[in-house]
């Protein structure tokens, strides 16, 4: 059996030692793993850090206390991700799955916050955080409600969505209203990037072809300090090491935050099972499990909750992560432990966090647009697991439609309550969650063969009515010579 082929069973380790990066329990040496490694955590630093800055805006916190959000947001994430790989009894998806302070919740987080505050933001957190629990509890009751069409439907549109998010980076800033927004320095380095990590890709060999992202980040890095874009004033200010405190804010429970963030950790258990799906079926070639599902949910509820008493915002499944593994099939638990790892010693290290803070946007957005690509076409491999019966086509169109057509046009909801806005507007995953899972409930679940044979009926009633008109026609005829005779 080959190495890949592998992948698709997580048997226990052998007696010998595996040192195979296509097996979830290999462990490759050390300097084999280090790059695979980094290139998930430059993946995904920036997908952490971004929330908490964007929340301690909206909230007017102080320099300190964005700073302190920042740092609880990468331990966090680092502790997640370790716990996840291993799992503590039922709670853990144990999969090569990175899990951290995500962007799924930012729309929520920031109308909470506008009108409550952090500490109303972590107080309808903690409720939100038990509510995960509660779902993964009894996922296992419910699955049958999420098959292909619905897992591969949250993911391709996870994909779809995330593409604004790259180009944005590709082009200076998230922020479009940034200065340098769209300089065609940025395109350049962005573009020097984008090719390396191709040219990595598609003709490098062993190590290289596989940590295709970092070469490519290193390279746009290099050419990014050559053009004076890197700046090391964080690192300069930045602490060497910063212990986190329980309970740095005040919680307060306000029904509407409660209520808003319920549903958005609901909706993001959606995703994190179309997550945990694409890791499984990009990266180890087989369906996801219900213990790893259950597991998985388990999971991300209690880091939720326990997140909120040490002011880190909520956590979720990285689908830039999901799409790495999707390309590279390295799903060895060592290579991403070693990448939870990094993310604990930046998290108890600012200096540390900060170095990483340094790596431009348009290197990031360069590197990351091929894995959403990746993404995308993981959940085409989806949906294809099922058949695409004029039932199904209708759940993925409609999904799509809707999610992908109110996301580009926010401003045709604008007359919905507060509550409505806040939790569709912008984040297309809700739309095509909640669209693609009632679809799936209300319309009647037909195979090809059934819709084959309603057309065949159709077809011979048609055919049975043509006969009875042409037989009706043909009596009228003869009554009519017979008359005229």
């Amino acid at each position: 059996m080959s190495e890949v082929s592998a992948s698709s069973d997580q048997r226990k380790p052998p007696n010998q030692r595996n040192t195979s990066l296509f097996d979830f329990y290999g462990k490759p040496r050390f300097l084999k793993a280090l790059p695979l490694s980094l290139q998930h955590l430059l993946a995904m630093i920036a997908g952490v850090i971004t929330p908490p800055i964007i929340v301690a805006g909206v909230v007017g916190a102080s320099i300190e206390e964005k700073l302190l959000l920042i740092q609880i947001a990468v331990l966090a994430s680092g502790i997640c991700t370790v716990f996840h790989l291993y799992g503590v009894w039922k709670f853990g998806a144990r999969l090569p799955a990175i899990f951290g302070v995500g962007f799924a919740y930012v729309p929520t987080l920031v109308a909470v916050g506008a009108q409550y505050g952090i500490e109303g933001i972590l107080g309808a957190q903690l409720i939100g955080g038990m509510t995960m629990v509660v779902v993964g509890y009894f996922i296992q009751y419910i699955r049958h409600l999420f098959p292909p069409v619905v897992a591969g439907t949250v993911v391709l549109v996870i994909g779809l969505s995330l593409y604004d998010i790259a180009i944005r980076y590709m082009a200076g800033s998230g922020n479009v209203n940034a200065a340098n927004f769209g300089d065609p320095i940025n395109w350049l380095v962005a573009m020097v990037t984008l090719v390396t990590v191709l040219v990595a890709a598609q003709f490098g060999k062993g190590v290289v072809k596989l940590s295709a992202i970092i070469v490519g980040i290193v390279v746009g890095y290099l050419l990014s300090l050559a053009l004076g874009m890197v700046s090391f004033e964080n690192v300069a200010n930045a602490s060497w090491v910063a212990v986190p405190k329980v309970m740095p804010f005040q919680m307060e429970f306000h029904a509407a935050a409660i209520a808003s963030m319920m549903v958005i950790c609901i909706i993001n258990s959606v995703q994190t099972i179309g997550d945990l799906s694409a890791t499984t079926v990009g990266g180890m070639n087989r369906e996801l499990k219900t213990k790893e599902l259950t597991g998985g949910l388990l999971g991300n509820g209690l880091t939720t909750t326990v997140s909120s008493f040490f002011g880190a915002l909520p956590t979720s499944t990285f689908s830039q992560n999901v799409g790495i593994v999707a390309m590279t099939k390295v799903i060895s638990r060592y290579v991403l432990v070693l990448a939870g790892i990094f993310m604990i010693l930046a998290g108890l290290s600012p200096k540390f966090g900060a170095i990483m803070t340094t790596i431009p946007y348009p290197v990031l957005g360069g590197a990351t647009i091929t894995v959403f690509g990746m993404i995308t076409m993981t959940g085409i491999q989806l949906l294809i697991k099922d058949e695409m019966t004029a039932r199904n086509m209708t759940i993925v169109g409609l999904a799509l439609a809707l999610s992908l057509g109110i996301a580009t046009v926010p401003a045709a909801i604008e007359q919905f309550p507060a509550i409505v806005r806040n939790l569709i507007g912008g984040a297309p995953i809700v739309v095509a969650a909640i669209t693609a899972f009632t679809l799936n409930i209300i319309l009647p679940n037909k195979s090809l063969s059934d819709e084959a044979k309603e057309r065949a009926a159709i077809a011979k009633a048609d055919e049975e009515a043509a006969k009875a008109e042409s037989n009706k026609l043909s009596q009228k005829l003869s009554q009519h010579n017979g008359n005229a005779s």
